[in-house]
């Protein structure tokens, strides 16, 4: 019987293991598949969106400009949704990030986040200039005639205003005005008149036009007032102690339920990226012709995007950290995907902090404080961009550029990366101060114009995948100096409980610290209880 059973066993085991490592299979699938479901939806919808519009473009008759609205307005719907969070998401993150940060550490964060911010947009700048001169997209060229473009362009502005703007949106007048209005200058003539005499003594009247400031308020949200307002009103508050310890439980909340409803907007993500690409492609005119005219222009953004952004991006995480930077990469796919479908780093900023907090393990103090600021000062591909730009323009007109105006460019391109608004083509504004602060002409920025919806997306994933790694090296960074983040958290709780000691045994009961400290066999019965309610 014993012989019997174990052979009987042994034919049966070996088919249990099987139907085991088959059903274990399956549910590592299914999990692996839940776990990603969000990228891989947006990476169809982003594939979706080039085929419908390309099947769209093929189709018999072109739409009209009013029958393209109608078939990008999903896409429009999650520009909006993305716009609406973005000011009580940035206002409210960088409130409770300084306000929890010791004013030493927020320092020392701060400072460190500036330096990497300030040497990948340098890095950017000199690829693209490198990049530039090798292929010298600029010879050669033969831009189209561009109807329409020039109502499109910036005013010319002189270095020093541009600057002056800069400082003047650090410091907003009002605060309410600054969440949709900024300031900017602007010129006009004015005409002088004054009557001389001439040679005959006959009285005559001159006119001499001269050039005045007149500046103001225009339509775009202040980002950098802002944010300098929120970090400075953090610090307060963590300045009055218990005083300000309510409105900074409310300023949680407030980020909190905000984060919630960006996880509801990250839904809908695929299905408006979707629509935002195949309404970009049907939007298009002669692709070809565009293509054949500036495409060596457009290669040289596009490898030098891919240069910074697969190569010297990876290899700064690389080697700070000794982790993959790729599988980083993965992690913050679905933002990736938005910004190309967006082209603003700033409606991005939502899904990127969720992204890097749940797929990376940023902690929320980090995110929450580096990347609004990333969103705002840091512009790596709008400055690669703007250097290729000006090497172009300069070629293009036949102009050789010495070293110092090489170095112009460079200084330049980094330095009003700061103030490029993260929205569509925002890197189009400031490339007017880089041509002004060399000389070049700046009606050539209409050639510009012409392919910067295509060039554009490119720069704004570059833009918000160098403000994620830069979370991540501080991550890393903060780990090593101050320790592990739980053993911080573990630090404000044993503070909380301290102040709460003498509240009674049942406030006492409720601490996450008493928990903690409780028997194995209480522990192991509260994280059952946990699991069996989610």
């Amino acid at each position: 019987m014993a012989a019997e059973k174990g052979a009987s066993n042994g034919d049966i085991g070996p088919a249990h293991d099987s139907e085991g490592e088959e059903l274990r299979g399956a549910s590592r699938l299914r999990s692996c598949l839940r776990a990603n479901l969000l990228v891989l939806l947006t990476v169809a919808g982003v594939i979706a969106g080039v085929a419908v519009g390309l099947g769209v473009r093929q189709m018999p008759g072109e739409l009209t400009p009013t029958e393209v609205l109608y078939f990008s307005f999903p896409g429009e719907l999650l520009l909006r949704l993305l716009k609406m969070i973005i000011l009580p998401l940035v206002v409210c993150s960088l409130v409770a990030g300084a306000a929890s940060l010791d004013p030493s550490a927020l320092g020392r964060l701060g400072g460190w986040a500036m330096l990497y911010f300030l040497l990948t947009t340098l890095l950017a700048s000199s690829i693209g200039v490198t990049l530039a001169f090798i292929v010298q997209p600029g010879q050669g060229a033969s831009p189209p005639k561009l109807v329409g473009q020039e109502e499109n362009m910036p005013q010319s502005k002189d270095v020093a205003d541009s600057f002056l703007d800069l400082i003047r949106n650090i410091f907003p007048s009002n605060l309410v005005s600054a969440a949709f209005r900024s300031y900017a200058t602007s010129y006009a003539m004015l005409p002088i008149k004054k009557n001389i005499t001439d040679d005959q003594g006959a009285i005559v009247e001159n006119v001499t036009m001269i050039k005045v400031i007149r500046g103001g308020e225009v339509e775009g949200m202040n980002i950098l007032g802002l944010v300098v307002f929120a970090i400075v009103f953090g610090i307060a508050l963590r300045k009055l102690g218990a005083e300000g310890e309510i409105l900074v439980k409310f300023f949680n909340s407030f980020n909190e339920a905000t984060m919630v409803l960006v996880t509801w907007i990250m839904w809908y993500a695929p299905l408006g990226i979707m629509f935002l690409v195949a309404g970009k492609i049907v939007e298009m005119e002669d692709v070809v012709a565009l293509f054949t005219s500036l495409g060596k222009y457009i290669v040289c953004c596009f490898v030098g995007h891919a240069i910074h952004g697969l190569l010297v991006l990876p290899a700064i995480y690389f080697a700070f950290t000794r982790k993959n930077p790729y599988r980083f990469l993965w992690g913050i796919f679905t933002a990736l995907a938005t910004a190309f479908g967006t082209s603003s780093s700033s409606a991005t900023l939502p899904l990127m902090i969720k992204c890097v907090e749940e797929n990376n393990g940023v902690s929320k103090h980090i995110s929450r404080f580096i990347l609004p600021i990333g969103a705002t000062v840091n512009m790596d591909g709008a400055a690669l961009f703007q250097c290729v730009a000006a090497v172009f323009i300069a070629q293009l007109n036949s102009i050789p550029l010495n070293f110092v105006q090489v170095i112009t460019i460079l200084v330049t391109a980094t330095a009003s990366s700061v103030g490029a608004a993260g929205i569509p083509a925002g890197g189009i504004l400031t490339l007017a101060i880089i041509l002004e602060a060399v000389g070049l002409p700046t009606e050539d920025i209409s050639l510009i114009l012409a392919v910067d919806w295509l060039v554009d997306r490119t720069c704004t994933v570059l833009n918000v995948e160098g403000d994620a790694f830069g979370a991540g090296l501080l991550q890393v960074y903060t780990e090593r100096t101050v320790g592990r983040v739980e053993a911080e958290e573990l630090m404000e709780i044993k503070t909380d409980a301290a102040a709460a000691s003498g509240r009674g045994l049942h406030a006492e009961e409720g601490s996450p610290l008493i928990k903690k400290s409780m028997p194995p066999p209480l522990v192991r019965f509260n994280s059952c209880e946990k699991e069996s309610v989610m």
